[in-house]
């Protein structure tokens, strides 16, 4: 059983860090981080970025689809949405994990798996988006 001392000398302190591994200090730097801050804007920046992306998909496979063959729209039309929604997400989902590795969360590494695999999914997206266009 431990005492709160013992507790509180297992805490990281305040403004220190959970971990100082290679991996970490590399992060954090990558990512510019350099001090600790609040998880709650970490939590709103991801549920932020998630919803972003949820619109995203949701105007590119179900709104797009429907009205274009309705209004007789190009697809030169639904690019420059898709392409907005995509920087807007990618852009959020840099600042949610800026926000969970200056919070120090536990889970930032499980967060930062799951941010690249939707940054890969996005610059799928852009790519589709941008070869709509006939940029690609």
């Amino acid at each position: 059983m431990s005492t709160v001392s013992e507790t509180r000398a297992l805490a990281p302190q305040q403004g220190a860090f959970r971990s100082d591994a290679a991996a970490d200090r590399f992060m954090r730097r990558l990512l510019g981080v350099t001090g600790r801050t609040s998880s709650a804007g970490a939590h709103a920046a991801f549920r932020t970025s998630v919803v972003v992306s949820a619109v995203r998909c949701v105007i590119t496979y179900v709104v797009v689809p429907v009205l274009v063959p309705i209004l007789s729209l190009a697809g030169w039309v639904a690019a420059p949405i898709g392409i907005a929604l995509c920087v807007y997400a990618v852009v959020n989902g840099i600042v949610s994990l800026k926000r969970f590795w200056g919070a120090d969360h536990p889970r930032r590494w499980m967060y930062t798996g799951f941010m690249a695999v939707v940054f890969v999914v996005l610059a799928v997206a852009l790519v589709s988006e941008f070869s709509r266009l006939g940029g690609v």
